[in-house]
């Protein structure tokens, strides 16, 4: 079994008391500073680790970060400082497999977090999301992670996913707000939906989703997030919002302008607005720190 290979070589690489680590961390991208609030921290490369596959993905480490957080004595964790996606080439089986050494090791709390876009306009750029449900339509159309022969018979068949996003680890996020004395309109609660990627989506496949009840959208986690229920961890999912979505209001007619231009009566020129990753990147890098924040205090609360 793939997994106790890693887990035996994480034995040979990992201190005693970093072993059983309570909680998981998935870093989204530009979140990979969340480890710098690990203490006595251990580095695992994932060429090391049989089963891990490479990140290969600007703004992701190919790194599992052992140490404690929190303060006092301090939370045991393991957070992956880069995570694996389904448009990178990679097995589903692959992207999930780090969640399930996870179980493997006895972490019973996983916190994920993203970059996203919002498709709702009410979330302003900056936004830190706490996930109460989301919209998988590759789940839904034969991309899921559970397909195939069970990994472990022991594990339910056909999973429940209403239950899915911890309602005890949401009210700790809010609290932690409240105690950090966080700005309300810092924090929001939404709906994910997860695309393939990699492209971003174009404005009537953005519309479709604000359509269908998606308040945010992002390339990864939903995998990672099925996974870890169905190995019966409890889930924290956190989206930074790094991007609105491009979704005009109206449509400006190539027709009318062209015709307005024949006719002398030139129109102002249209400049369609696009996204790029390095815009993600950045807004990760500058607003790491809140949900740095945010993840230090809720394991103070746990």
């Amino acid at each position: 079994m793939a997994e106790l290979a890693a887990l035996q070589v994480l034995k040979e690489l990992v201190p005693p008391e970093l072993q059983t680590p309570r909680v998981g961390i998935i870093c989204g991208s530009g979140l990979s500073g969340l480890a710098t609030s690990l203490r006595q921290i251990v580095l695992v490369s994932y060429d090391k680790l049989p089963g891990f596959v490479e990140s290969t993905v600007p703004g992701h480490k190919s790194i599992l970060a052992f140490g404690l957080m929190g303060s006092g004595a301090g939370v045991p964790v393991v957070a992956m400082l880069g995570r694996f996606h389904p448009y990178e080439g990679h097995k589903l089986s692959s992207v999930v497999f780090p969640v399930r050494v996870m179980a493997k090791m006895g972490v019973k709390d996983i916190f994920i977090t993203n970059a996203a876009g919002a498709l709702n306009p009410a979330l302003a750029v900056g936004t830190v999301v706490v996930v109460h449900d989301h919209i998988a339509l590759p789940n839904l159309t034969g991309m899921n992670p559970l397909l195939g022969p069970q990994q472990d018979p022991s594990l339910p068949r056909f999973l429940p996913l209403s239950d899915t996003y911890s309602r005890s680890l949401r009210k700790l996020v809010f609290k932690a707000a409240h105690e950090l004395s966080i700005e309300r309109d810092a924090l929001a609660e939404g709906t994910y939906a997860w695309v393939s990627g990699p492209t971003y989506e174009t404005a009537a496949e953005g519309r479709f989703l604000r359509g269908i009840g998606a308040d945010v959208v992002g390339m990864s986690t939903v995998p990672e997030v099925v996974a870890a229920r169905e190995e019966g961890m409890n889930v924290l999912v956190l989206s930074l919002v790094t991007n609105a979505v491009v979704i005009p209001e109206g449509y400006k007619s190539v027709r009318d302008e062209v015709e307005a231009e024949i006719a002398g009566n030139p129109k102002a020129e249209v400049v369609d607005e696009v996204v790029s990753h390095e815009e993600v990147l950045a807004l990760g890098k500058l607003k790491g720190g809140l949900v740095k924040s945010l993840v230090e205090k809720v394991l103070d609360l746990l």
